[in-house]
């Protein structure tokens, strides 16, 4: 295996463990579970990199796992939008 792809690898995995302790974080300091949106952008990112990561390995378990989650990441991450967008679209029409 090629390093940069080891690199590669080692790099994704820290983003996608970051997630837990953005959201561990964020749960502490308004003292309930809470689910950040950076949560979901270090998933999407993390994730997507691992997705890569095991096609270069050409892993086909991995790559099924991961693609599953990319999906459910931006599915989150586009209602997370929405949410937002409607919001403001109510705000502006109060």
């Amino acid at each position: 295996m090629q390093k940069w792809v080891l690199i590669l690898g080692l790099v994704a995995q820290g983003l996608f463990s970051a997630r837990f302790l953005v959201q561990w974080i964020a749960s502490e300091k308004q003292g309930r579970s809470v689910v950040p949106l950076a949560f979901w952008l270090l998933s999407l990112a993390g994730g997507s990199l691992l997705l890569l990561y095991a096609i270069l390995r050409q892993d086909p378990v991995f790559i099924l796992g991961q693609a599953g989650g990319i999906v459910i990441y931006s599915r989150n991450l586009y209602l997370i939008y929405k949410e937002r967008l409607d919001a403001k679209q109510v705000a502006l029409k109060g």
